[in-house]
């Protein structure tokens, strides 16, 4: 499970804080956790890293859409209902539902073709999950990036904060912006995934925006959101930018950019 890891940062003995990163795929993409130790024994960050990973995979197998023995592919063909699910299920669609009531609609599991389709969120609750595992053991910061969708608590440093650049909609070697990010942030763009990202309303390919970032408490809520406003364009940014603790910027199709308060960019 663990299959690579390195100081990043050089000898622990300098000024510079000890950093451990290390790379894991799973749920079809390449999650980056960078771990700050702390004080925290080296058995014990291993151990944490490795339980952190688990609840990642764990995700995968009750999440995954292209495994038809998963059990949301099961729930989805209406072979099971929630009571014969995992409680992780009935846990992720409740999020599900509260996104599509703060996006207005923007954001629609139901509206899918196939059934019902939590992958808009999922990949964010893992992440969450997985980071509570990292806190838990008492590491002094950790970030787990998933796709460029992260969450964070702690700091790399004394002093200092973890920045996160987002990708420029239509140069990849190039940068929309820097955030400073305390918790989470998520961001989704039609650049990313096209025609996967369907309008509930019209059932065509999304057209509104060309990416879209979502700044919150939760990155379950800020991954959803953010497929929201990528969906919705500037009608969703205002909704989310209505919800208590979530910030959101929008690049639209023609170049142009807007934000709600509450996102502030470094650079």
């Amino acid at each position: 499970m663990i299959r690579q890891e390195r100081n990043a940062l050089g000898d622990p003995g300098r000024d510079r804080p000890f950093l451990l990163t290390h790379a894991e795929t799973a749920m079809g993409t390449v999650f980056s956790l960078t771990l700050v130790p702390g004080g925290l024994p080296e058995p014990r960050v291993r151990s944490a890293l490795g339980a952190a990973c688990a609840t990642l995979h764990h995700a995968d197998a009750i999440f995954s859409t292209w495994d038809r023995q998963s059990p949301v592919s099961r729930l989805r063909r209406g072979e099971a209902d929630l009571s014969q699910l995992p409680v992780e299920v009935a846990e992720v669609l409740q999020q599900c539902q509260a996104a599509r009531q703060i996006s207005g609609g923007w954001f629609d599991p139901w509206a899918m073709p196939g059934g019902v389709d939590p992958t808009g969120l999922v990949k964010g609750w893992a992440v969450d999950r997985g980071l509570a595992v990292l806190r838990q053991a008492g590491l002094a910061g950790a970030i787990v990036n998933g796709g460029g969708d992260l969450a964070a608590f702690g700091s790399p440093g004394p002093g200092q904060r973890w920045r996160v650049g987002i990708r420029h909609p239509w140069c990849a070697d190039a940068l929309a912006g820097v955030v400073e990010v305390e918790a989470a942030m998520a961001t989704s763009g039609t650049y990313e995934r096209g025609a996967h990202l369907i309008d509930p309303v019209t059932r065509a390919p999304a057209c509104r925006a060309a990416s879209a970032t979502v700044t919150g408490p939760s990155l379950a809520m800020a991954d959803a959101l953010a497929t929201a406003v990528a969906v919705g364009g500037d009608e969703a940014l205002a909704l989310v930018g209505a919800a208590e603790g979530y910030a959101a910027h929008l690049i639209r199709p023609d170049g142009s950019e807007i934000s709600t308060d509450g996102i502030t960019f470094v650079s």
